[in-house]
């Protein structure tokens, strides 16, 4: 008889042990195997325990373990640093490494900050973001991000940040449509910059695509591209959160790619080394690195663990594969089938009010009316029945809640490893429809 489930985020005494993987799959301690249908909180891009991942970093650590960056470069920081040159294209060449996506955007901020002063813009110290935005678990990330959940205890100590409406085509800011959200939501960020002054605003932070916040939303269309004219406007550096979304996991290495803009920074982390070793990167411009060369020769922001040379060579090994393998092309091309085959599995419940996203990060999401686009009752907690459910189906996947004002609103995300065969899919997708119609049903929902 398997274990009970968690139904509460905070219960994590009642949660499974996981002690094996192997590709898409997890086992417990009790045995029960679960296919990885979120690779995690969307990290796990050549799921686990891939042996060659293992044997890099296994060799790294029998020669040096942590070269610190300060004193010593090593190889793998510098493999890595070329391989990052070459995947993000353009402008983008310089980087600092950090351990994590929190990490990484907090560094964005410290550099804008840093050109902007080195370029003697130092009143230009606020930053702007969107509401249903993650950013990360630090201060400065917290405050950027609108998600109430995660926010609202440490309310009053972040860094300042102006909060924007949500920027997406399911649900458009007042009096735009689908067709017109991007354009909407572009104006709203230039009114916001003339409201508050141009010379006062550092950077514009968002999500090419929003994750956990919002559910895999895309950028409008058009809007990207608003946004990136905008901001060279006004001198508000235009910075890219890509930590959940880039590394390959929308179908290009950059996310912001697919809508043919370079931003001025941007941040990357899950995929990069596949969550083998933690390790994230803030990627900025020659332009920026250079006027803050001119001023003080080196960034400064940094860590102890900036570079880890172990963690730089897991990057390496997992980028390498997912080059070799034409992994990203593969997402790519699985996008548009993974989100017809959870359309088909899902039919006739009328409960799903849309499936979206892109490559292998695509979400659905639960309202009560298919019309209005009413979300369920937050009390009712359906997202966690939903993650409940799909534990006990033997699938992992990535449900959230407040998607729609930051309390209510249901989603459920998947996120699977980029070299999932068409067997797992299919049973990511299968056992994924199978635990929201058993949920809804036993809800009285359907």
């Amino acid at each position: 008889m398997s274990r009970p489930t968690h139904t509460t985020i905070s219960a994590t005494n009642a949660l499974p042990k996981v002690v094996r993987g192997k590709g898409s799959y997890l086992w417990d301690a009790t045995g029960k195997q679960y296919i990885d249908g979120s690779g995690g909180p969307a990290v796990y891009c050549l799921g686990h325990a891939h042996p060659e991942v293992n044997r890099a970093i296994c060799d790294q650590l029998e020669a040096l373990a942590h070269g610190y960056r300060y004193n010593f470069t090593t190889d793998a920081l510098e493999e890595l640093t070329e391989i990052i040159r070459a995947r993000v294209g353009g402008n983008l060449r310089e980087m600092v490494y950090v351990t994590g996506g929190s990490e990484a955007v907090e560094s964005c901020l410290k550099i804008a900050l840093q050109y902007q002063t080195a370029i003697g813009q130092k009143s230009r110290r606020r930053f702007i973001s969107r509401e249903r935005s993650w950013h990360g678990n630090t201060l400065g990330a917290l405050g950027l991000s609108g998600f109430a959940e995660r926010t609202a205890a440490y309310e009053g100590a972040f860094i300042p940040s102006i909060k924007l409406s949500p920027a997406n085509a399911y649900r458009p800011i007042a009096g735009a449509s689908a067709e017109t959200a991007g354009a909407a939501a572009a104006a709203e960020l230039e009114a916001a910059i003339l409201a508050h002054g141009p010379e006062t605003i550092a950077g514009f932070v968002f999500e090419p695509v929003v994750g956990a916040a919002g559910g895999c939303v895309p950028a409008p269309k058009g809007y990207a591209q608003a946004v990136r004219e905008i901001c060279s406007r006004y001198g508000v550096l235009m910075i890219a959160d890509e930590v959940m979304s880039g590394a390959g996991r929308c179908g290009t290495w950059r996310a912001l790619a697919h809508d043919g803009v370079e931003p001025d920074i941007m941040s990357v982390a899950k995929g990069l080394a596949g969550g083998y070793q933690p390790l994230g990167a803030a990627i900025c411009t020659t332009a920026v690195w250079e006027a803050i060369r001119a001023k003080d020769g080196a960034f400064g922001t940094g860590h102890t663990f900036t570079g880890h040379t172990a963690a730089c060579a897991a990057g390496v090994a997992v980028q390498r594969i997912v080059e070799r393998e034409g992994l990203v092309a593969k997402v790519a091309a699985n996008g548009p089938r993974l989100k017809a085959w959870l359309a088909e599995a899902l039919a006739g419940v009328e409960a799903v009010g849309d499936i979206r996203g892109r490559g292998h990060f695509i979400a659905l999401e639960l309202v009560s009316n298919r019309e209005t686009k009413v979300p369920f009752e937050a009390e009712r907690k359906l997202f966690m029945k939903i993650r409940a459910q799909a534990m006990e189906n033997g699938l992992v996947c990535y449900p959230v809640g407040g998607n729609v004002d930051g309390v209510s609103g249901d989603i459920v995300i998947f996120a699977p490893p980029y070299n999932c065969t068409d067997a797992e899919l299919t049973e990511i997708v299968d056992k994924g429809a199978r635990s929201v119609r058993q949920v809804l049903q036993a809800e009285g929902l359907a």
